[in-house]
């Protein structure tokens, strides 16, 4: 049955992109072909006058996080493999492509990958001059008493 609504698990969250690049109504968003396996969805009408938002981690629970590129929402979203965080240059392309002089705010959730990976992204960012915040949102009312609340609901309302 999973053959039918997934080609190949491979190409799944390359083939989830491409969907929600297929399906956009407004045009506007792109995504950034590094010649490798960097996942990035970013508005191509953003010109870098604002802060720039940037949100992601592992892919598995679209549309979280490419669903919520766009006017309002986030500047740009990059998406690492079935839930796992992306790469460390993922996150610095991405950074790096969509950040202006007013700099760039950058929204994960409570992971120790996104963590690692944006933490790291965010420092190298840093060294090369551009003006980036990180948030860590750990919020979980799933788990009564969790000791690592995830924040999976609270990401949404903070790139809000």
């Amino acid at each position: 049955m999973a053959e039918l609504i997934i080609n190949k698990k491979e190409s799944w969250v390359s083939d989830s992109i491409d969907g929600t690049l297929y399906t956009q109504r407004l045009g506007n968003l792109v995504k950034l072909d590094f010649n490798n396996d960097i996942k990035i969805i970013a508005r191509n009408d953003w010109n870098k006058d604002k802060v720039a938002i940037i949100c992601g981690g592992g892919s598995g629970h679209e549309p979280a996080h490419a669903g919520f590129v766009g006017k309002g929402m986030l500047t740009a979203a990059v998406c690492g493999d079935l839930f796992a965080a992306p790469s460390v240059d993922a996150v610095l392309n991405a950074i790096v492509h969509v950040t202006g002089e007013k700099g760039c705010l950058v929204i994960i959730k409570n992971y120790t990958g996104d963590r690692l990976n944006f933490g790291l992204a965010c420092e190298k960012a840093k060294e090369m001059g551009y003006d980036v915040e990180l948030v860590i949102v750990n919020d979980d009312i799933s788990i009564p008493n969790n000791p690592k609340p995830r924040g999976i609901a609270g990401t949404l309302l903070c790139t809000k």
